[in-house]
């Protein structure tokens, strides 16, 4: 599987998922990875920003909210138009282009910042994605990206309720067993049983690496680390939204912050590798 047969997976999503997201179905994202990602986000007022993975453009509208020149990419390109169509209703200056992370059609050193949200873990082969991130900052620019957790999404996974429906525990494993395409059906837990019965289901390919393989290329495409993040909602978040109560149990999502040096060097650049991850 590459990143088009990928594309054509989100693309038959796209039309569902930007309807029923809209509408505040995806609970996780508008209750705690959102604003968790936002919260971490350093100033960007007037810098060129460029997310990667935008989809219908809801996280790439709250940065050019904040002040940053933003061009979102996609490769699904029925989630583009849908994101130039809300630029249309809403304009914000975003430029939203149909292209794959594998090969950004922009020149070296183009943005001050990279954002990818929620996105990096469907790509089959995430090194080349972050190895052309990396091209496309300037030196001292950043990258920010949320994925799933890799402790949590396993090949293996269930969530463990009480008699009241809360969240205990949950079981996982499979944790070094790497998924390499593995299509998942679901949709968002929060729709009524009869929409849920009705609706066709997302159909995402799966693509699975441990924490340690995740810093390790972050590091080896030469860039240092800076911030991490383990979104958890608070109670006052809960009382008003019950649905995510399990992420105050076990961390769905990982943010990481890592930056270009500023001199345009890195790890591969000079030669060593300052840093690395072991699983022991």
């Amino acid at each position: 599987m590459d990143d088009r047969d990928v594309g054509r997976l989100w693309n038959e999503n796209a039309e569902i998922w930007t309807r029923l997201a809209r509408v505040g179905y995806d609970v996780y994202r508008d209750a705690l990875n959102t604003p968790a990602f936002l919260a971490m986000l350093p100033d960007v007022r007037g810098l060129r920003g460029l997310d990667v993975g935008c989809g219908e453009g809801h996280n790439t509208r709250h940065i050019a909210r904040r002040g940053a020149r933003m061009t979102g990419i996609d490769i699904a390109d029925v989630f583009v138009r849908h994101a130039r169509e809300e630029e249309g209703r809403e304009p914000l200056g975003i430029d939203y282009r149909v292209a794959s992370a594998y090969d950004l059609p922009f020149p070296d050193r183009s943005f001050g910042f990279v954002t990818a949200v929620m996105c990096l873990m469907d790509m089959p082969n995430v090194e080349r994605a972050v190895a052309e991130v990396y091209r496309v900052l300037e030196p001292g620019g950043f990258l920010q990206f949320s994925i799933t957790h890799p402790c949590l999404d396993m090949p293996h996974h269930r969530n463990l309720r009480d008699e009241t429906g809360r969240t205990y525990a949950y079981e996982v494993g499979g944790y070094f067993r790497r998924l390499e395409g593995e299509i998942a059906e679901w949709i968002f837990s929060t729709l009524p049983v009869a929409e849920r019965e009705r609706l066709p289901k997302f159909r995402v390919a799966r693509f699975t690496h441990t924490l340690s393989e995740w810093l390790n290329l972050l590091i080896e495409a030469g860039f240092r680390l800076e911030r991490v993040g383990e979104p958890c909602p608070t109670d006052a978040v809960v009382n008003q939204c019950p649905a995510v109560q399990d992420a105050q149990v076990v961390p769905y999502f990982l943010h990481v912050r890592v930056r270009k040096p500023a001199d345009g060097g890195g790890a591969l650049e000079e030669g060593c590798r300052h840093a690395e991850v072991e699983e022991v």
